[in-house]
């Protein structure tokens, strides 16, 4: 069965995010109601966090190796499902751990792994106009969402089964919309021996402008670790309410929705991948000062939306940058590295988040704004035009 490539792609990643959003939220609660204790839930959910990113990179690496990458994410979505299944018979610390490390090695590489077959793909037409990339994420971003927002209807303290159930129908459904994707067109790549196909890495680490991507993407997307481990603490501390909390995240989600569909892929076009990602580099240094220096409920509002720039629109620019300069057979490795960089800067910041917001309090979400002003220079100078990558061409520019 085929259907047309916009269609397919929307119905995959909505799948994927789905499965997310009904999950993730509630891990903890569940590994709770497993009769585990803190100590156990941090342990488990640190090592997974840990397997994620070593596993990422290896099977993107296997992925583009064997040149199957649709292949391979189907078999990361199903091993996915059949562990959340199996996490509803584990009944002792060692067996949850075991099954939640093994789904968290099949979860790693599939968001990478879609985008670079969406990112490699030619760019598709519906009505014969051209879809943009931003349209996706944002479909899987409302996905997420809805997926959080339906699973609560369902679930009780004492009833979280569904969260598991639903997780892995929702993953087996993304296993086979795999098959309803187009086949990928691959430009013409002058052959490469299995050695220099070994090299992958060493391959792309030689292009200046993904290093500038990893650079960014880890400094930006890493500067968001304080504030999803601290902001609502901080908030709670000062006084704001649950449900003003919760309005303030709420905007920051619509926030990256509406960038995905609408702004990003205009502020891209107008500003170049490098302009766009200087954007997001400059609103991170606005948000998180004034998110640092003062609670006001008022200012807040007007920041959290900067969540649009500083997720999504550098989400998007740096797509722009991968899809122009990443030779196609190292597409998958190019996706998992991207996400490895940004993950592991992350779980360093998170690790750290405690003892720095225990010693400087507010002043620690300031300091995420030095983040942001560091890796302004990388965006500007790094993301513009560069040399092409070394022994092949490149995939599409305009993909997605």
């Amino acid at each position: 069965m085929r259907i047309n490539a916009p269609a397919a792609y929307i119905i995959l990643y909505a799948l994927m995010y789905a499965a997310f959003g009904v999950a993730s939220p509630f891990w903890p609660e569940y590994f709770r109601a497993k009769a585990l204790s803190s100590q156990e839930i941090g342990l488990l959910l640190g090592a997974a966090m840990v397997v994620r990113l070593a596993a990422g990179p290896l099977v993107g690496r296997l992925a583009d190796i064997s040149e199957s990458l649709r292949s391979v994410l189907a078999g990361c979505a199903a091993l996915a499902a059949a562990m959340a299944a199996a996490l509803s018979f584990a009944d002792s610390f060692v067996m949850l751990l075991c099954v939640a490390l093994a789904q968290a090695a099949a979860l790693a590489p599939m968001t990478s792994i879609a985008d670079a077959l969406s990112v490699s793909a030619a760019r598709p037409q519906l009505a014969g106009k051209p879809f943009e990339y931003g349209w996706i994420r944002g479909a899987a971003s409302a996905a997420f969402a809805s997926g959080t927002i339906i699973i609560g209807q369902f679930i009780r303290p004492d009833h979280l089964d569904p969260v598991v159930w639903l997780n892995a129908m929702l993953l087996l459904a993304a296993a086979a919309a795999t098959a309803l994707l187009p086949p990928v067109r691959t430009p013409a790549e002058p052959r490469t021996s299995r050695s220099a196909d070994r090299m992958g890495m060493h391959l792309l680490l030689r292009i200046p402008r993904f290093r500038s991507v990893l650079a960014v993407s880890a400094l930006v997307y890493g500067s968001h670790a304080m504030h999803d481990a601290f902001a609502v603490i901080r908030w709670s501390d000062s006084g704001i309410a649950a449900p003003v909390i919760s309005l303030l995240w709420s905007e920051a989600v619509a926030a990256e929705v509406v960038v995905f569909f609408l702004i990003g892929p205009a502020l891209v076009h107008h500003l170049g991948a490098r302009g766009a990602a200087s954007v997001a580099a400059l609103a991170g240094i606005v948000r998180w000062t004034v998110g640092g220096t003062t609670t006001s409920i008022l200012l807040l509002s007007l920041v959290q939306p900067l969540h649009g720039l500083t997720f999504a629109l550098l989400h998007l620019a740096c797509m722009r940058i991968l899809g122009a300069v990443v030779p196609t057979k190292l597409s998958a490795t190019a996706q998992t590295v991207y996400a490895f960089g940004s993950g592991l800067v992350t779980a360093v910041i998170t690790a750290m988040s405690g003892v720095l917001y225990a010693r400087y309090a507010g002043a620690s979400f300031v300091a995420m704004a030095g983040l942001c002003a560091a890796a302004l220079p990388f965006a500007w100078l790094g993301f513009g035009a560069g040399s092409p990558p070394p022994g092949g061409s490149v995939a599409r520019a305009g993909s997605f």
